[in-house]
C-alpha cells in the first residue's frame, strides 16, 4: 500500500472516530474545565472518589443479591484492585460490583452531575443502603491528573461489555468491548509531569498506598496492590532480591465503629499516635455513638501537651471529617469551638449534606447539632475528670486553661456560663488551684466579694501591698497570672450571686465604720498636702492622693478607679496597635507607716522636698505593679540624693 492511500486510509478512520464521538450532555467543556479545576483543590482526591464509585458499585451488586435469586456471590471475594504501570504511565481501579451496561454508561458518565448511586438509592428508598457516591461528578475528577481515561464495564446478568473512552471536554465514545467477568476497570493514562505539577508522583506505589490510607482506609471492602518486598536472596547470607506481593492497603473496619469492650488503651493510643503524628499518651479518650436527629461516631483525644504550634497562625482547628468511612475534610473547624481547638479527633457521619465536591460542607442544621452534642460531650468529660481524677484535671488545666478562659470571655461572652465551672485559679490559702465553686462555699460569712489579685506569677502577686491587708483580715484571693484571666472574670461579672472584685480596686475597703471615719478625718487634714502632691504628679495620670488602711507594713501602692485595671492596662497596651489607654490610678499612702509621718513634716517644713519624695513614692509604687519608669535618671538622682542628705 503506497504511502497516500495510507495516510488516506488512516484520516478516513480519524473521521470516523470523530463523527462517532459523542458529546456530553451536560453543557460543555466549559463547566468539565470548572469541575476539574476548581471544584476540587485537591488533586488526590481523584482516587478517593473512583475508589468510593468502585465501593458503591460492590455494595450494589451485595444488595441485588439479596433480592434476586439469580445473582450468585460470595462476599469473601468482593475486592477492588489497583495497578500501576509505570512504563505506560497507566493507573488502573479494577472492582467486581455490579458493572455498567451501555446505557447506565451512557447515563452516569455521559451526563455530567448524573449521579448512578443517588438514582439508586432513591428508587430503593431504603435507609440501610449505604451508599458513598452522592454527585456524579466525582468521576470526573480524574481528568486532574489524566489525559485520557477509558472505561470498561460488564453489568451483571449482561453477556455484552462495553468501552466508555474520553480525552476530556472534547467528548467521549461507546463501543463493545471484551470482559470475561462482571465489575468495571478503569484506566487512567497519567499526564506527563510539568514545571508546576510532578504527575509521577500517582504512579508511584508507596504515594498510591498514603492517597488510600489517608482517605480510603475504611471502605468497607479490600483495596488490593501489588507491594514491593526485600527478601533474602535463596543462598545468600546478605543478598536481596525484590518480590511483589499483593496486598490489602485498607483497614477496612474503622476503630470507632467497633465496641468499646472490645477496643484495648493500646489500641486507641496507637491509632491516635498513628493519626495525629502525637507519640505522647492522650490525657483522655473520648469514644462516643450519637443516634437521633443526628447520627454519628466520634473519636476524640484531648492531647497531654499543647501543639508547638498553638499560639500561631498556622494552627488549624478542626476535626477529621469522614462520611461513611470516607475521609472528608481533613480539618473541619464548624464542627468544635475555638475554646476546645486543642481536641483533636474525628466524626463519622451519613447524615451531613456535602456539596458536588465533597469537599466543602453545606451549612445546615445538622452540621450545628453535631457540633453543639460534640461540645456537650467534651464538656461533661472535663466535669467528670475534675471530680473524679482531680490531678489529671489539674495537668489539663495547667496545660489548656487559657484557652477555657478565652473561651468564656470570646463571643462578648456567649459561653461564659457553658464553661465558668471549669475554670481554676491559684489561692492564697489553699496554696493550689482551686474552682470558683469551691471558693464561694468557704466564704466568709457576709463576705459579698470574690477578691482576685493579678500579677506575672504567684510569687509577685502573693508580695503585693494590696494583697498584704485583704489577708490580714482572713479573706481568701485568686491570683490571676494570665493575661486573659482577668477579662473572663470581668465577662462573668458574678458567679453565685457573687460580685469579683479587684484588691487593686479603689473601692476595695474592709475597715469598720469607726476606722472608716478615723481614715476620712485623716484625709481631710491632708488635704492641701495632697493637693501639693497631685500638682507635683500632674503630668503622671494620677486621679488622687489619699491615704489607707488597706497596707500592713507597705509603704504605698497604686489601686485604679474604674473597670480599667494596671493589668488590663498592660495587656491592652502590649497589643499592636496605636490606641493606647490609661487606667485611672490613684496613690495610696500607708497612714500607719513612718512615711505618712515623714511627709507631713515636710509638708510643714520643707515642700521642695516633699516634692521629691512625691516623685521617689509614685516610682517606687509603679515598680511593685511591674510598670516602667518614664525618668529613671531623674528618680535615681533624687533617691541619691536624699541619702546623701540623711
Amino acid at each position: 500500500m503506497s504511502k497516500d492511500k495510507e495516510k488516506e486510509k488512516k484520516q478516513e478512520k480519524e473521521k470516523k472516530q470523530e463523527k462517532e464521538k459523542k458529546q456530553f450532555k451536560a453543557e460543555s467543556k466549559k463547566l468539565l474545565d470548572l469541575m476539574i479545576n476548581s471544584i476540587y483543590t485537591n488533586k488526590e482526591i481523584f482516587l478517593r472518589e473512583l475508589l468510593s464509585n468502585a465501593s458503591d458499585a460492590i455494595d450494589k451488586l451485595y444488595y441485588r443479591s439479596l433480592t434476586d435469586n439469580t445473582i450468585k456471590i460470595n462476599k469473601e471475594d468482593l475486592e477492588i484492585k489497583i495497578e500501576v504501570d509505570k512504563e505506560n504511565r497507566k493507573l488502573i481501579i479494577t472492582d467486581n460490583g455490579c458493572g455498567m451496561t451501555k446505557e447506565e454508561l451512557e447515563n452516569n458518565l455521559g451526563t455530567i452531575a448524573k449521579s448512578g448511586s443517588l438514582a439508586f438509592k432513591e428508587e430503593n428508598q431504603n435507609k440501610d443502603i449505604d451508599i458513598i457516591g452522592q454527585f456524579g461528578v466525582g468521576f470526573y475528577s480524574a481528568f486532574m491528573v489524566s489525559e485520557k481515561i477509558k472505561v470498561e464495564s460488564k453489568a451483571v446478568g449482561s453477556d455484552d461489555a462495553y468501552i466508555w473512552k474520553s480525552e476530556g471536554a472534547d467528548g467521549y465514545e461507546i463501543k463493545k468491548g471484551k470482559k470475561d467477568t462482571i465489575g468495571t476497570t478503569i484506566t487512567l493514562k497519567i499526564k506527563k509531569d510539568t514545571e508546576e505539577e510532578n504527575y509521577s508522583d500517582f504512579l508511584d506505589n508507596y504515594r498510591i498506598q498514603s492517597i488510600i490510607k489517608k482517605y480510603s482506609d475504611y471502605i468497607r471492602y479490600p483495596i488490593k496492590m501489588m507491594v514491593e518486598h526485600s527478601k533474602l536472596k535463596e543462598g545468600t547470607e546478605n543478598e536481596y532480591e525484590t518480590e511483589l506481593v499483593e496486598e490489602t492497603i485498607n483497614s477496612m473496619i474503622p476503630l470507632w465503629k467497633k465496641a468499646k469492650k472490645d477496643i484495648t488503651e493500646e489500641e486507641y493510643q496507637t491509632f491516635y499516635s498513628s493519626k495525629f503524628f502525637d507519640y505522647d499518651k492522650p490525657l483522655k479518650t473520648i469514644h462516643t455513638s450519637v443516634e437521633g436527629n443526628v447520627s454519628y461516631n466520634a473519636l476524640l483525644y484531648i492531647p497531654s501537651h499543647l501543639p508547638y504550634d498553638f499560639y500561631t497562625k498556622e494552627y488549624e482547628k478542626g476535626l477529621q471529617l469522614y462520611s461513611s468511612g470516607i475521609l472528608i475534610m481533613e480539618k473541619c473547624s464548624e464542627l468544635i469551638p475555638d475554646y476546645f481547638s486543642f481536641v483533636k479527633g474525628l466524626v463519622d457521619t451519613e447524615d451531613v449534606s456535602l456539596n458536588i465536591s465533597r469537599e466543602i460542607l453545606q451549612q445546615n442544621t445538622k452540621v450545628k447539632l453535631i457540633a453543639k452534642s460534640i461540645e456537650k460531650k467534651i464538656k461533661k468529660e472535663l466535669e467528670t475528670m475534675l471530680k473524679e481524677d482531680r490531678e489529671a484535671y489539674e495537668n489539663f488545666f495547667k496545660t489548656f486553661g487559657m484557652q477555657i478562659k478565652f473561651g468564656i470571655y470570646s463571643d462578648y461572652g456567649a459561653h461564659k456560663d457553658d464553661l465558668k465551672d471549669l475554670i481554676m485559679f491559684y489561692s492564697s490559702t489553699e496554696k493550689k488551684l482551686v474552682t470558683l465553686e469551691e471558693y464561694v462555699s468557704r466564704m466568709k460569712e457576709g463576705q459579698e466579694n470574690i477578691y482576685y489579685a493579678c500579677g506575672e506569677n504567684n510569687d509577685k502577686v502573693d508580695n503585693m501591698p494590696q494583697v498584704e491587708g485583704i489577708k490580714e483580715k482572713g479573706y481568701e484571693i485568686l491570683y490571676l497570672t494570665e493575661y486573659v484571666d482577668e477579662f473572663a472574670l470581668q465577662t462573668l461579672t458574678t458567679y453565685n450571686a457573687k460580685k469579683f472584685v479587684n484588691v487593686s480596686n479603689d473601692t476595695v475597703d474592709l475597715d469598720t465604720e469607726e476606722e472608716k471615719k478615723e481614715l476620712e478625718e485623716a484625709n481631710q487634714n491632708a488635704k492641701d498636702m495632697f493637693n501639693i502632691m497631685k500638682k507635683t504628679l500632674e503630668n503622671n495620670n494620677i486621679s488622687d492622693i489619699k491615704f489607707t488602711h488597706r497596707l500592713k507594713n507597705h509603704p504605698v501602692c497604686l489601686t485604679t478607679e474604674g473597670e480599667l485595671s494596671v493589668e488590663m492596662q498592660k495587656v491592652l497596651n502590649a497589643m499592636p496597635n496605636d490606641n493606647k489607654v490609661n487606667a485611672k490610678m490613684i496613690l495610696e499612702i500607708n497612714e500607719s507607716h513612718p512615711i505618712s509621718n515623714k511627709l507631713k513634716d515636710l509638708y510643714q517644713n520643707n515642700k521642695e522636698e516633699l516634692e521629691k519624695y512625691t516623685k521617689i513614692l509614685y516610682a517606687q509604687a509603679r515598680l511593685i505593679e511591674g510598670l516602667p519608669i518614664e525618668n529613671p535618671t531623674e528618680i535615681s538622682n533624687l533617691v541619691c540624693d536624699i541619702i546623701s542628705n540623711e
